[in-house]
């Protein structure tokens, strides 16, 4: 199955002037989209068993997630505030929660294998939980899916970030970044110089996302495009996890689930996965906070 693993979180969000709490995080948004695009799907990572603690487990269980191997901690949740004061703020309160104290992953309870393992976003390089799954992504023989997700913010240790960064991606096969995201990991380089280095190695699909521009997908075969839908944007929260989990559903449905068949895909294929990919994520941006869609919407079907 595809198997997210990282932070889940909430987003504290003004609403008519009051707080209000939104189920969030990207591995969460990824294991909630692939299940909702049908495919089976699980979330690995530390859930608080305070309230925001059930909210998010509550909303993984309403979508199918299988949750076996994430564990339930008595530790609070994580939480990004947002504020307008009069400007758009953020502030992050993470410190000793339950997204961070994963100590240990154990994939058997998910049953055989290969599955699809996906990381990235808090969960890449916060507390006891960064070690924990890279180790785990260092022990799997399957497809490693890596997004980085930079939170500039939040990242107050760079060379801690890099040394986790480095370790997923040394075993990563799918490495997804926006332009921004490469600008920030590799100074003054081009998109396509980042993505040759990395296709120099074992990854074997480099998907840059361009917002508006659409999105790419880069191999050693070719380059697939496609154009992002217009529509009318509510937010982007969750866009980027929305492409993730479509691109990881595709590979699902075509039946590349493991690293040599991960090699087969062709450059129509990749395009035509890159299509329903922005296409997906136009609906997620359509409304508001992470509300990804389900397959019964999607425009390029399976």
């Amino acid at each position: 199955m595809i198997v997210s693993c990282g932070e889940a979180l909430v987003d504290i969000v003004p609403v008519n002037d009051e707080p209000q709490a939104v189920v969030g995080g990207g591995p969460l948004n990824v294991a909630v989209a692939a299940a909702r695009l049908g495919v089976p799907a699980a979330f690995v990572g530390g859930v608080s068993f305070d309230e925001h603690g059930e909210a998010i487990w509550a909303h993984m269980e309403a979508d199918g997630v299988d949750l076996s191997a994430a564990v339930r901690m008595d530790a609070p949740t994580a939480r990004a505030i947002v504020e307008h004061v009069p400007q758009l703020r953020f502030r992050f309160e993470g410190e000793g929660t339950a997204d961070t104290l994963l100590d240990s992953v154990d994939l058997d309870v998910l049953g055989d294998g290969p599955h699809l393992l996906h990381g990235g976003t808090l969960g890449l390089f916060r507390g006891r939980t960064a070690a924990s799954l890279a180790d785990l992504v260092e022990a799997h023989d399957g497809i490693v899916s890596l997004d980085p997700n930079i939170r500039p913010q939040i990242i107050d240790d760079r060379a801690g970030w890099d040394h986790f960064h480095d370790r997923w991606l040394a075993r990563t096969h799918i490495y997804k970044g926006s332009d921004e995201d490469l600008d920030w990991i590799w100074p003054g380089r081009s998109p396509e110089s980042c993505a040759e280095e990395l296709l120099a190695g074992q990854v074997a699909a480099v998907i840059v996302t361009r917002g508006s521009d659409g999105l790419s997908i880069l191999t050693s075969e070719g380059e697939a495009t496609a154009p992002a839908p217009v529509v009318d944007i509510v937010d982007t929260v969750g866009a980027g996890d929305t492409i993730v989990a479509t691109v990881l559903a595709s590979l699902w449905e075509l039946d590349r689930r493991d690293v040599a068949a991960l090699a087969t895909v062709s450059v129509d294929e990749w395009t035509e996965i890159a299509s329903r990919a922005v296409g997906a994520a136009a609906i997620t941006c359509s409304r508001a906070g992470a509300d990804v869609p389900r397959r019964s919407e999607l425009t390029v079907p399976f």
